[in-house]
């Protein structure tokens, strides 16, 4: 038996707000696209940038809240990583006319950007106690203090806001 691999990795950023809807059966699903980009100096010296866009899609399932965690803490702009696998399809449109898809099926997500540092949360996996969310409450008072939380490192400055570092990514 040959064996095959369909995995996807990516960087990025969010070109705008999720989109979560639910279908017939009661499943949830969000989508979003994403944004990768390269920069690199041609033959002439001359910068050159490209910009590649991949549609996401993120379901739950009874293993997983993945897709409600996007609605609940993605938003246009946000850097995010994401593993899956790429899937392709075809429907009809109104007219008639046959449409072709290729989106990124997520399975793990990693938040990249924020204040509260980076998220990680994959397909099985309940969403943690510690989350974006809690550290909002504990900041409006609407959660009990914990020694946890008194150990908060948001005095120091994040390395994510400064745009000018030399990663590739």
């Amino acid at each position: 038996m040959s064996r095959s691999l369909n995995k996807v990795m990516l960087i990025g950023n969010l070109g705008k707000d999720p989109e979560v809807r639910s279908t017939s059966g009661g499943n949830r699903v969000a989508s979003f696209s994403m944004a990768t980009g390269r920069s690199w100096t041609g033959a002439n010296g001359e910068k050159q940038e490209k910009t590649e866009w991949h549609k996401c899609v993120v379901w739950n399932s009874k293993f997983s809240t993945l897709a409600d965690i996007v609605e609940r803490y993605l938003k246009k702009g946000d850097r995010v990583y994401v593993e899956g696998s790429i899937e392709y399809r075809q429907y009809q449109d109104k007219d008639n006319q046959t449409r072709y898809v290729t989106e990124i099926n997520v399975r793990d997500l990693v938040m990249l950007s924020g204040r509260d540092g980076s998220r990680s949360y994959a397909q099985g996996e309940e969403e943690p106690a510690y989350s974006p969310g809690a550290r909002a409450a504990e900041r409006t008072g609407k959660a009990k203090s914990s020694p946890e939380a008194e150990s908060d490192f948001d005095s120091f400055p994040s390395s994510s806001e400064d745009e000018n570092d030399d990663l590739p990514f």
